[in-house]
């Protein structure tokens, strides 16, 4: 049986979601506006009410308190906060974004991990490959600004995962590359700029990415003072970003949400890749995920390596797709293109996978959000369509892609897997 060699390791280290290698793919950012022309809202959008979701990466379900995040804490009791949101399994930054962009599991959307390889189309994708993050063939589902611009209602995207590739042949009418070129005030005044449109050129839907937290809380750690710091930095961030909203006079919602959360992990007693026959299989490695996928499909192929490895296993568990978690909902079953793996290897908590001469970080995510509640992520709205003074329980994070849609008058086009029970709660 072969066996991960050096040459093997680092091509998929390559690969891996957060090297800083990965970073080298990407070319200097594009930091103007990408304006697509001749767009503008049906009059019959002109009243509706605006939405600016927000995502800050990694801020974990309890980091408002922990670190007295003092805005989030003033903004969000004027309105509804839940206990916690639970991503989607892997509890990864592209899959988790990509879920509440279009209201569907990871392994309904497509976007399966933040690496992984497509067999039918002999292809991998990689969050650093900027190739693939732009290439719409990889995004299913219809996202929140499709489905808007679609409708006439137009939107804008100051960072979000599938913004900068044409899916279904549209991008939002304003938008970036991503990158962290541009400053945290120019980002804002993007924002307020965008609010000061006339009413036929004014986005209804904004989405917002901050990196900040999710950066710091890998390299230092989830609850380290660089943390707190990048909690505080959102947080003023938030209160002048309201200022601007008040000063627009217009009626818009804000929801801010994370994609996932963070736990410390064990960089001490790291796991290696197991052997695995690489002649027969195509192999991905993420430090979360190893995904194998069959050349063959030769059930007894695969189910031979699968033996073997559970055999060998040790901190961490090896699955047959078609036998993964229920609650996952990812599996074989739900694999609408083909892109998890044949068999799936998952570390155990605390552990991680590790290879190379590649120092192993503190923090880290990806875990079984249903087993590890330090996975959960945050969710706050507030706003003049919001009710006022909620705590609601803790829900599933797909489910925000409805509550948008209700609030923004949108019609659901393309089956989700979101459902209506969060807008009850939330909306007045």
């Amino acid at each position: 049986m072969g066996k991960f060699s050096k040459v093997i390791c680092w091509s998929i280290l390559l690969l891996f979601a957060g090297s800083p290698l990965l970073a080298q793919q990407r070319p200097k950012q594009n930091t103007e506006q990408q304006t697509v022309p001749g767009r503008q809202n049906s009059p019959a959008q002109y009243n509706k009410p605006y939405v600016i979701l927000i995502s800050a990466d990694g801020f974990r379900y309890n980091y408002m308190q922990k670190f007295n995040a003092v805005n989030l804490q003033r903004l969000s009791s004027g309105g509804v906060r839940a206990k916690s949101m639970i991503p989607a399994f892997p509890s990864l930054t592209f899959p988790n974004h990509y879920t509440l962009a279009t209201g569907m599991y990871p392994a309904h959307h497509g976007l399966v991990d933040n690496t992984f390889f497509d067999p039918s189309l002999r292809r991998r994708y990689s969050i650093g490959n900027i190739k693939e993050v732009t290439d719409s063939i990889w995004y299913g589902g219809e996202p929140l600004w499709v489905l808007a611009e679609k409708q006439q209602l137009l939107s804008a995207s100051f960072y979000w995962v599938g913004s900068e590739a044409p899916v279904q042949g549209i991008r939002p009418s304003y938008w970036y590359h991503y990158g962290m070129e541009i400053a945290m005030p120019e980002r804002l005044a993007a924002v307020r700029d965008w609010l000061l449109l006339p009413d036929e050129k004014r986005p209804h839907l904004i989405t917002f990415y901050f990196p900040e937290v999710d950066h710091e809380a890998h390299e230092h750690g989830p609850d380290a003072p660089e943390t707190a710091a990048a909690v505080q930095l959102i947080d003023q961030t938030i209160g002048q970003l309201q200022a601007i909203i008040d000063s627009s006079k217009l009626p818009v919602n804000v929801i801010f949400v994370s994609d996932h959360g963070m736990s410390t992990v064990d960089t001490v007693n790291t796991l290696q890749p197991p052997a695995a026959d690489t002649s027969k299989f195509w192999i991905t490695v993420g430090d979360m995920t190893i995904h194998l996928y069959s050349k063959s499909k030769n059930p007894q192929e695969i189910q031979s390596q699968y033996e073997q490895l559970k055999a060998a296993a040790n901190g961490y568990d090896v699955y047959l797709t078609s036998s993964t978690p229920r609650r996952w909902k990812y599996n074989s079953q739900n694999d609408r293109y083909g892109r998890i793996g044949d068999i799936l290897i998952v570390p155990r908590y605390p552990r991680i996978f590790s290879w190379g001469n590649r120092r192993p970080i503190p923090g880290r995510h990806g875990y079984d959000p249903y087993r590890h509640k330090e996975m959960h992520a945050s969710f706050y709205a507030w706003g003049p369509q919001i009710r006022s003074g909620r705590t609601i329980s803790t829900f599933q994070n797909v489910h925000v892609y409805a509550l948008i849609t209700n609030l923004l008058g949108l019609k659901i086009t393309t089956p989700t897997d979101s459902r209506n029970a969060l807008s009850r709660k939330v909306l007045q």
